[in-house]
């Protein structure tokens, strides 16, 4: 295990683009270029603090971090390239998280972008072995292959374990679908924010059961970013101190041998889910029951109702019940997904993880006004990464209070900005863009049009 982290770290900006259907409109450079500028707006810095970048993304040849990040500034600081299948852009906040906790630098720049094509997500490497296709032939040979795309069986026969063991029933399934499209109404930033009824939801056409249409997460553009600092940075700008949202714990984790004991359920990395979780809780030092809000990775309603589960959030094998005590919305013991989730909200893999965080720091800062979660001290994040990798993060205001809800037009003034981003999608001038970028060492060749293409979309 590794020593204690030596030193906190904050999250002190956020910032996204809507995400949309991937129709090939918005390249890859223009949706990282909107997250980043509007996180470094946020956190009130410049690309001249940046003491790294971490990019994030799974579609895309070496070096996009590079393409996206050189136009910010060509300051010459390390840039990392990181992909880990879903959990990608959480593994880039564990990576920064780490770096800076052990004094390797204050202040870090994570951008998660995604240009991805139409359709269930393929492989496109087949001259050489799948990562996880160890999993698949365990799958094949206990479960059978149908013509469904390959992850929607993966998940959609965990949800058959779950109900042959405990006694779920296809309409728990459903009623997590209809929960998270409900949530996604107030998120500006979600793909689909369209609501349904748990009938609709169940009749929609089945694509592996429990998991109809409205069960999956769609494919999506989109991006993400956050700028982490130390205490140290923070310290240096005490103004900033009340909108900075603490990491209290975090642990990525990979799969145990279980993930092979050929069990539906352990075939989606649950054994990986609960070890992150609990090293997470413990590292904040509080249990599931001091959570108030979660954003779970919830890629089929069959994860999130096996993540509950995983998570520690209910009794082992009680998920369902859980589900059915209206126990993952508002009124009940948790809120789940209020940002509409994968499901609703969309899942452009690299940023998705990092979109996780930014909704929770709405949240802590008491931005999210309008799906604000009463009485929020800690807020839990889950993203998860087949083949594999989970990451579970624990937030907190710096002195584990309680959220106070704040205006949108407090919000607005106090960023500067005029609007309360949690609550609005909106984009930025050409001086904006150009007070977070490098003053120094900018290139308008690095640049391109890329500006002129964000700021014509808004």
């Amino acid at each position: 295990m590794p020593a204690k982290q030596k030193q906190p770290v904050y999250v002190l900006g956020v910032g996204m683009t809507k995400f949309i259907k991937p129709r090939g409109k918005v390249d890859y450079t223009e949706l990282g270029f909107e997250a980043g500028v509007k996180a470094m707006l946020d956190a009130q810095i410049n690309y001249d603090d940046v003491e790294q970048g971490i990019a994030c993304y799974c579609y895309g040849d070496s070096t996009c971090g590079q393409r996206v990040f050189y136009q910010f500034g060509m300051t010459q600081i390390p840039i990392i390239n990181v992909n880990n299948n879903c959990s990608t852009g959480s593994t880039g906040l564990s990576m920064a998280r780490n770096t800076i906790s052990y004094g390797g630098a204050d202040c870090i720049l994570v951008v998660g972008f995604e240009k991805m094509m139409r359709g269930s997500l393929q492989a496109f490497f087949n001259d050489r072995e799948n990562p996880i296709g160890l999993s698949g032939k365990i799958m094949g040979e206990t479960r059978g292959y149908t013509k469904a795309p390959g992850a929607a069986q993966m998940f959609g026969n965990a949800g058959r374990e779950y109900m042959e063991k405990y006694g779920a029933k296809l309409e728990d399934f459903a009623e997590i679908a209809r929960v998270n499209h409900e949530h996604s109404v107030n998120n500006p930033y979600s793909q689909f924010q369209d609501v349904y009824t748990l009938d609709q939801v169940m009749q929609a056409p089945m694509i592996h059961e429990p998991l109809t249409k409205l069960q999956c997460c769609p494919t999506s553009d989109g991006g993400a970013a956050a700028v982490l600092v130390s205490q140290d940075f923070l310290d240096a700008r005490p103004h900033l101190k009340d909108q900075a949202i603490l990491i209290a714990g975090q642990c990525m984790a990979t799969d145990s041998p279980t993930l092979f004991s050929r069990g539906a359920i352990d075939l989606i990395g649950y054994d990986m889910s609960k070890r992150a979780a609990e090293t997470a809780l413990a590292e904040a030092g509080i249990t599931p029951a001091d959570v108030q809000v979660v954003e779970l990775h919830d890629c089929f309603s069959a994860n999130e109702l096996v993540t509950l589960d995983a998570m520690g959030l209910c009794p082992p094998g009680k998920a369902h019940e859980m589900v059915r005590n209206r126990d993952i919305t508002y009124g009940g013991k948790y809120v789940v997904n209020p940002s509409g989730g994968l499901i609703s909200k969309g899942h452009p893999l690299g940023a998705t993880g990092i979109a996780q965080c930014a909704e929770l720091v709405w949240h802590l800062r008491g931005w999210a006004n309008n799906r604000a979660v009463p009485h929020t001290r800690f807020a839990l994040q889950h993203n998860l990464g087949l083949g594999g990798a989970a990451v579970v993060t624990v937030y907190a205001r710096p002195d584990k209070g309680e959220v106070k809800v704040v205006e949108s037009k407090d919000v607005g003034a106090r960023n500067g900005l005029g609007y309360n981003p949690a609550v609005e999608a909106k984009g930025f001038t050409v001086e904006q863009a150009r007070r977070v970028c490098s003053r120094e060492r900018s290139s308008e060749w690095a640049l391109q049009d890329t500006g002129r293409k964000v700021l014509a979309r808004f």
